[in-house]
């Protein structure tokens, strides 16, 4: 929705004249959280409540020969032993209510684990400790494969497949590229024109979001023939639809509350705690809670995943930026999540908030056998931004401008074209800089002073290049997205007339080398040419669910009813 008809649509429900500012105003929840009055999911306690542990893989990647169960089921407390084939339609993506990709994680792995903590069994028992001695019995024999766990290394030919549909290791945007392209103006020409062309590699670590309420959900039976089920996610219709995908159920028949999150950061949107509580309870027929202890929040709960940016910049010696070239990897571990979406957004989110006349942008999402990636605050711009952002320090060092000047020549102002062919409006950045310069004691020239973001911007500077020079890398033939949410279509890739998946061409990795390098404009640019090219079930449903046992006697005044009904 665009900005304008936003602020129409919602004027009777807010104002921007920011009277706020220096004022003390009370969010609406904080009375409930300093008096310990909200309710969190893990508050609604129901009678007969079990509990729900995981049996975990200790390889990055490996087969699964078999599974042995005996031993478990026979311990006290044990009332059902969950694997795969209990799981109606086991194979998911968190996207494809939207058509957004391949189902390619399973709630329970079936054929092979893909990650360090992949779960292959879940033990639903009568107490946590019960159900957690219960997951240590359950017996897996593995077959143990190659694993990979460097974006680079897992898309070079012969590295391991990890991912069914995507044999490539890289996901497929829209059935045609291996990877999310942006062109403007041509990057080459640009860097002819450069007086200096400046390169710079950037790494960032997956971050774990550490909520203090970890990730669970609490299910229960509800009166005619529906599952009431609390959570903490941050997604809830996401969530429900996720739930009904999987368990093959009308979605009318689930009850989900959410709502209060004790802290979610973007950590609570992946839905793997919703189904597997709405299936113990149909499975037993009691209240079933599947929660994530600190140990496996930090272990398998989904980090932030990392990202590996390549910047190469066409610079002049008065600071203008003349073209910038960007090769991003972004990590998403073993399954696909919401890593392909952060890309999209983290390519609409390029080359920065500068105007560059000449833009060339690959960005990839790659699998390797490192725990799947998910949203974090900033979800697909933050590791951006710290590539582009460092490499801008780098590149006014190297010329010999304060990093603060540099941002302002180059900064957009109203009426500059984007990259994505949208005209700029409403910048700011020139006076942020002019701001954070003054605060700094950083001395700037009258005429960066003088600078403004709502004078001289657009006129050719507002323009759509004549040429852009377009390409067809990373062109995947062969691939349907299938469609779920359009109903009954397959969601596996196309096997008819599909080519082998071909991988990607890439050179070898450039070795590491965070310092920038300037080069005379008449070289030819250093700029890293990466020509990747890459690429590329669900069971029954569960027995009926037995009839509920005899609730358990209630342990004191918080508890919820067995149906789900009353909450505290």
């Amino acid at each position: 929705m665009p900005l304008e008809f936003r602020k129409e649509y919602f004027a009777d429900e807010r104002d921007d004249d920011l009277n706020e500012i220096g004022k003390p105003t009370q969010r609406q929840d904080m009375v409930g959280h300093v008096t310990g009055r909200s309710p969190f999911y893990d508050d609604h306690l129901f009678d007969g409540l079990c509990h729900i542990r995981c049996t975990r893989s200790p390889h990055h990647h490996a087969k699964i020969r078999r599974i042995d169960t005996s031993a478990a089921e026979r311990m006290p407390g044990v009332r059902r032993i969950i694997t795969g084939k209990d799981v109606p339609n086991n194979l998911n993506t968190l996207l494809s209510l939207l058509d957004f990709g391949l189902d390619d994680e399973p709630l329970l792995a079936t054929e092979k684990v893909c990650y360090k903590g992949d779960p292959v069994a879940a033990v639903v028992a009568d107490t946590e400790r019960q159900a957690r001695e219960a997951a240590a019995a359950v017996r897996v024999d593995y077959e143990v494969l190659p694993h990979v766990l460097d974006v680079e290394e897992a898309i070079k030919p012969g590295a391991p497949s990890i991912s069914k549909p995507y044999p490539g290791n890289l996901f497929v945007y829209h059935g045609k590229y291996d990877h999310q392209k942006l062109r403007f103006g041509d990057v080459e020409a640009g860097f002819r024109e450069a007086d200096h062309v400046i390169e710079g590699r950037y790494q960032m670590s997956p971050i774990e979001q550490a909520p203090i309420e970890t990730c669970g959900a609490i299910a229960a039976p509800e009166t005619n023939d529906r599952f009431v089920c609390y959570t903490s996610t941050q997604a809830l219709f996401f969530s429900l639809g996720t739930a009904a995908k999987l368990l093959d159920i009308s979605s009318a028949r689930l009850h989900f509350i959410g709502g209060t999150v004790g802290g979610g950061f973007g950590g609570k949107v992946d839905s793997l705690h919703e189904p597997m509580a709405i299936l113990g309870t149909i499975l037993t027929g009691r209240p079933c809670k599947y929660m994530f202890d600190r140990a496996e929040e930090m272990q398998v709960g989904a980090p932030r995943g990392a990202e590996r940016w390549y910047i190469t910049d066409g610079v002049m010696n008065d600071g203008r930026l003349v073209a910038r070239k960007l090769v991003g990897y972004f990590d998403a571990g073993a399954y696909t999540r919401l890593s392909s979406y952060a890309i999209i957004k983290g390519v609409g989110h390029l080359p920065g908030p500068y105007t560059i006349p000449n833009v060339y942008s690959d960005v990839y999402c790659v699998f390797t056998n490192r725990t799947p990636a998910t949203a974090m605050r900033g979800f697909g711009v933050t590791g951006v931004d710290f590539a582009i952002e460092s490499h801008m320090d780098v590149c006014a060092r190297e010329i010999g401008l304060d990093p603060v000047a540099y941002r302002i020549i180059n900064s957009y102002r109203d009426g500059d074209m984007k990259a994505h062919r949208r005209v700029a409006k409403n910048t700011a950045l020139i006076e942020c800089c002019q701001v954070a310069a003054e605060k700094a004691g950083v001395k700037l020239s009258p005429s960066l002073l003088a600078a403004s973001s709502l004078k001289d911007g657009g006129g050719v500077r507002g323009e759509i290049p004549n040429y852009t020079a377009t390409d067809q890398h990373g062109r995947v033939e062969g691939y349907s997205s299938g469609s779920y949410a359009q109903g009954g279509q397959s969601r596996e890739p196309v096997e008819t007339g599909r080519a082998a998946p071909p991988r990607p061409g890439h050179e070898t990795p450039r070795a590491p080398a965070p310092a920038a390098r300037t080069e005379p404009a008449s070289q030819t640019p250093a700029a890293a040419r990466r020509d990747p090219p890459p690429p590329p079930a669900t069971p029954r449903p569960p027995e009926p669910a037995p009839a509920p046992e005899r609730a358990a006697p209630r342990r004191g005044p918080r508890f919820s009813s067995i149906s789900g009904l009353r909450r505290r």
